[in-house]
């Protein structure tokens, strides 16, 4: 469609070359023909004047469009290129999802496949539980049945000697020898052996408590071995043994399942209460015994911050790849770590720390001992804030009296364990792995120490006591009890 402009020009022109003839016809005397002539010919210029001007300016126009369609090419071909590399970015995410995806069910199944396994050790461990139980009995019946004999015996031999029923054992007096004293080495690692493979390792728990008020907030595990006399082997007695026989991984890993049990009997209770567990270097060591306890302890991370695993500090002090490698496999876990048997103070707080090292137990005579401060590289006054920068708490152990307790106060202990609070004292008479008429009983007994505790008491027994005093008052009210 012609636009009205062109239209308007042409007859512009056309007016403009008709005066132009006119005025050479009437002005310059022109003939009618040349007059027409002339108005063609200036018709024709201006025609062709204009044509080349809307060529030039159409050409204009194009000129800036193409270089519009240009940069509109570029910016799409940009946003082309932007979309490409948010695609394999996306493509790259969906491949790690799917990769750590597969990764975690193949951990569960892992899990689920270890699950089974620990099952089928249960059901096992039940059964032979089971078996034990109905030799128990039978035993029992064979004595009952016995006892009558013995007792007519006596009477049928008056010149035999006669032991009262009512003195105690040897064994059993106070001021009788260890069970280890009459034994030689062969002899105890007997003794140890058969009292793994009889099941007679009894866990044996002291309290440990807050300073200055003296309610338990932990409780330390200490295995103790009885031989086939019933008579109880400490752990100064036969650790030495057993690690030099390659015992002291069964040892450990049976403490560590009833240490579990223990505490998860005492957190039905109360949740502000946790255990430590005793671990040998050996054990830490040997990677066969030590994977089937990372295996038990894994079953039950869940319990991790209230379950703190003891070693000694020559352990800490000796570490090699191993043994440096399974702490960190713990400490992922979420495991904490306790220092004992300190001989030194020459600690360093920030290794101990990174390492997941939560607790160092310093005997109380170390602490204030004079001469031992002199030979070590920080007091014992500053040594409580010191391990308390690094989130370690200082227990001071092996307590004898409240002396020592007013002392320890002065260097802010936190914590205290010792005889001065509770002896050691036995879970249960049978050990952690009694028969099924037995657990009542200890479970009682359980409920009963976690009452105490609730009640800032000290105590490990099933006896009801008033709240603890201390000085004056606590010495009168022993000599009273004494009498």
């Amino acid at each position: 469609m012609i636009r009205i402009s062109t239209i308007f020009i042409a007859i512009c022109m056309v007016l403009i070359a008709a005066s132009l003839g006119l005025m050479l016809y009437s002005l310059a005397g022109l003939s009618v023909s040349e007059s027409a002539i002339v108005a063609l010919t200036a018709l024709t210029f201006l025609i062709l004047y204009n044509a080349v001007s809307m060529r030039l300016r159409d050409r204009t126009d194009v000129g800036g469009q193409i270089a519009d369609l240009s940069r509109g090419t570029a910016d799409l071909a940009r946003q082309v290129a932007e979309f490409g590399r948010r695609m394999s970015a996306i493509e790259t995410r969906l491949s790690a999802i799917d990769a750590s995806g597969q990764e975690r069910v193949q951990t569960v199944a892992s899990e689920i496949s270890e699950l089974g396994s620990l099952v089928r050790q249960l059901a096992s461990s039940v059964a032979s539980h089971d078996d034990l139980l109905a030799n128990a009995v039978s035993t029992l019946a064979e004595q009952q049945a016995a006892e009558p004999a013995n007792i007519a015996a006596p009477e049928a031999n008056p010149a035999a000697p006669v032991t009262s029923a009512s003195t105690p054992a040897p064994a059993k007096t106070a001021g009788a020898p260890p069970a280890s004293a009459n034994l030689n080495n062969t002899q105890l690692l007997v003794a140890v052996r058969n009292a793994i493979e009889a099941n007679r390792v009894d866990l044996f728990l002291q309290p440990m408590v807050t300073l200055p008020q003296r309610k338990v907030r932990y409780y330390e595990a200490v295995a103790r071995v009885r031989d086939d006399k019933d008579q109880l082997l400490t752990a100064n007695d036969f650790v030495g043994t057993a690690e030099a026989a390659g015992l002291m991984g069964q040892i450990d890993h049976t403490v560590m399942l009833r240490c579990v049990q223990v505490l998860r009997r005492l957190m039905v209770r109360s949740k502000d209460v946790g255990v430590f567990c005793n671990v040998s270097g050996t054990t830490l060591s040997n990677p066969s015994v030590f994977g089937q306890c990372l295996d038990f302890l894994e079953a039950n991370r869940i319990l991790a911050p209230s379950l703190v695993l003891e070693f000694k500090q020559s352990t800490f002090r000796h570490l090699g790849p191993v043994e440096s490698e399974h702490l960190a496999t713990l400490q992922r876990l979420g495991y904490g770590f306790s220092i004992d048997n300190v001989t030194d103070l020459r600690l360093d707080p920030r290794e101990l720390a990174d390492r997941g090292v939560k607790f160092i137990k310093v005997p109380a005579a170390m602490l204030l001992d004079q001469k031992q401060l002199a030979s070590a590289d920080i007091h014992a006054a500053d040594l409580s804030d010191l391990l308390g920068r690094f989130g370690i708490d200082l227990v001071a152990e092996r307590i004898e009296g409240e002396r020592a307790v007013v002392d320890l106060l002065d260097y802010d202990v936190r914590f205290g364990q010792g005889f001065l609070f509770a002896p050691p004292r036995p879970l249960r008479p049978e050990g952690a792995a009694a028969p099924a008429e037995h657990a009542a009983p200890a479970a009682s007994t359980v409920d009963a120490q976690v009452r105490k505790e609730e009640n800032a008491d000290v105590k490990f027994d099933a006896r009801a006591e008033a709240p603890r005093v201390t000085g004056n008052a606590a010495l009168a009210r022993r000599a009273s009890a004494q009498k």
